[in-house]
C-alpha cells in the first residue's frame, strides 16, 4: 500500500510528525514496535531546564543556540519552535491542557523530593510549582512501592502519609492498577475520606500522578470535593501514567483523522534506490508485509527506542544504515569518571538545516528521507532537560519539510 509519508517511531516526535501531516491531509501510517518513551519517562513538556531560574524561554534559547550552533534547535528560531509547541498544545484544550508559567521554566516537586525545572506542565501538577514549607501534605499508599511519600515530605520541609489502599487485600500493586482504581466513585470517596483524616492545616495535598488515564480533571475535582483543599500529581518513576495520557491523545486524534497505525511491528529492511527510499517491509511472524511512500520521517529514538545500535566497535542507524556521528573509537565512547560528561550522549544523525540526513562533509545521503527527535546528533538531552522540545520541534518541522521541498 502506499501513504504520502511514513513515519517510523511512536514516540513524541514520531506522533508530532504524523499530526502535523495529518492536519494537512496527507495520507500517513506510522509504524512503532513499541509506544516510545512517552509512557515511560515523560510527565511534563522540557524545553531547556537548563536556563536560570527567572530567564525568558525566548531569550534564553537565542543564547543557547548561538553558543550551542550544532544543536538541533541551532536548525530552528525561536518562532519556529513556538509554532510546534503551539500545534501539541492546541492537542490538549481544557480541561486537561499543558500551561506555561510566566514564560520561563517552573520548577515542580518529583518522586524523589526534589524541584525539577521544566517548560510545559498538565494543569493537574500548577499547584506543586508554589508550595511553601508546611503547606502541603504529601500522600502515597502502601501498596505503591514507586512513591514514598515521607522521603519526598521530608525534601520538600512539608508532612508525609502512607495511607491503606481499601478495596484491596494486594500487598503491591502498580502505578498502572491504582490509576485504574482512581476512576472508580467509591474508590475515590474512601480514599479522599481517608485523606481528610489527617490534613492538620495543609491547604494542598499532594499525590503521585495516578489521577486515572480517561479523566484526571474529573477524579482531581472529586477528590478535592471531599477533601476541601486543592489537590495536586507529582511525577514518579515509570512507568508514566501522564506521558500515556499524552499518547493515547495523540492515538485517538490520529486515527479520528484516518492515519494508519502498525503498534509493534518492527521494520525488518528499508529498500533504497540511490538517494531514495522506495519503501520498507514490516516482518509480523509469520506475514512480511511491505509499504510505500513519497517520503519517511525517521523518528526511531537513540539506544532506548533501538534507532542507534552499539556494536562492538561503532554505532550503527537500525533502518536505513545512516553515517553516525560518533567518536572515533570506542575507548572515546566515555569520559574517564562516571560523572563526567560521556561522548556517547551526542552520537547521532546529523541532518542538514531541512532535517534530511548527511555524511560528514555535508552530503545528503537520502532525498526523501527526514530525521526528527532525539537520534539526531549534538545534544544530551537529559542533561539540558530538553528531550520533548526537541521532539516536539523537529517532529513537527521534519513534516513540514517534507511537504515543502
Amino acid at each position: 500500500m502506499h501513504y504520502d509519508l511514513i513515519v517510523i517511531g511512536m514516540g513524541l516526535s514520531g506522533l508530532m510528525a504524523a499530526t502535523t501531516a495529518a492536519e494537512i491531509g496527507k495520507k500517513v501510517l506510522i509504524i512503532g514496535k513499541g509506544t516510545g518513551s512517552l509512557c515511560l519517562f515523560s510527565n511534563t513538556i522540557d524545553l531547556l531546564g537548563v536556563l536560570p531560574k527567572g530567564i525568558k524561554i525566548n531569550d534564553g534559547l537565542s543564547q543557547w543556540v548561538k553558543d550551542h550552533s550544532e544543536h538541533p534547535y541551532s536548525k530552528l528560531e525561536w518562532e519556529r519552535i513556538k509554532e510546534a509547541l503551539f500545534s501539541f498544545t492546541s492537542l490538549f484544550p481544557p480541561p486537561y491542557s499543558f500551561q506555561n508559567i510566566d514564560d520561563g521554566n517552573c520548577f515542580i516537586p518529583t518522586g524523589t523530593g526534589t524541584l525539577r525545572p521544566t517548560y510545559l506542565i498538565p494543569v493537574t501538577m500548577i499547584a506543586g510549582t508554589s508550595l511553601n514549607k508546611r503547606d502541603g501534605l504529601i500522600a502515597g499508599f502502601k501498596a505503591l512501592k514507586d512513591f514514598y511519600p515521607n522521603y519526598v515530605a521530608a525534601q520538600l520541609k512539608c508532612r508525609g502519609v502512607t495511607l491503606p489502599l481499601p478495596e484491596t487485600s494486594t500487598p503491591q500493586m502498580t502505578s498502572a492498577a491504582i490509576t485504574r482504581l482512581m476512576e472508580k466513585e467509591t474508590f475515590r470517596d474512601r480514599i479522599s475520606k481517608e485523606i481528610k483524616k489527617h490534613l492538620n492545616g495543609e491547604t494542598r495535598i499532594g499525590l503521585p500522578a495516578i489521577l486515572g488515564l480517561r479523566d484526571p480533571i474529573g477524579v482531581k475535582k472529586d477528590l478535592e470535593e471531599i477533601i476541601g483543599v486543592e489537590v495536586f500529581e507529582i511525577p514518579m518513576l515509570p512507568p508514566s501514567i501522564p506521558g500515556m495520557r499524552i499518547f493515547n491523545r495523540f492515538k485517538e486524534w490520529l486515527i479520528q483523522r484516518g492515519v494508519t497505525f502498525l503498534l509493534g511491528h518492527a521494520i525488518s529492511k528499508a529498500n533504497l534506490k540511490g538517494k531514495r527510499c522506495e519503501g520498507v517491509e514490516v516482518f509480523h511472524p509469520p506475514v512480511s508485509s511491505s509499504y510505500s511512500a513519497d517520503s519517511y520521517i525517521l523518528a526511531t529514538g537513540r539506544f532506548i527506542g533501538g534507532g542507534l545500535v552499539a556494536g562492538e566497535q561503532k554505532i550503527l542507524e537500525a533502518i536505513f544504515d545512516l553515517p553516525v556521528f560518533q567518536p572515533k573509537s570506542r575507548e572515546d565512547w566515555f569520559g574517564n569518571s562516571f560523572f563526567n560528561e560521556h561522548p556517547i550522549h551526542r552520537a547521532g544523525i546529523l541532518t542538514d538545516p531541512f532535517f534530511r540526513p548527511v555524511d560528514e562533509k555535508g552530503n545528503l545521503v537520502l532525498e526523501n528521507v527526514w530525521v526528527a527527535g532525539s537520534i539526531l546528533a549534538h545534544h544530551h538531552c537529559f542533561e539540558e532537560k530538553s528531550r520533548e522540545g526537541i521532539e516536539i520541534a523537529t517532529g513537527y518541522w521534519a513534516a513540514k519539510n517534507a511537504f515543502q521541498i
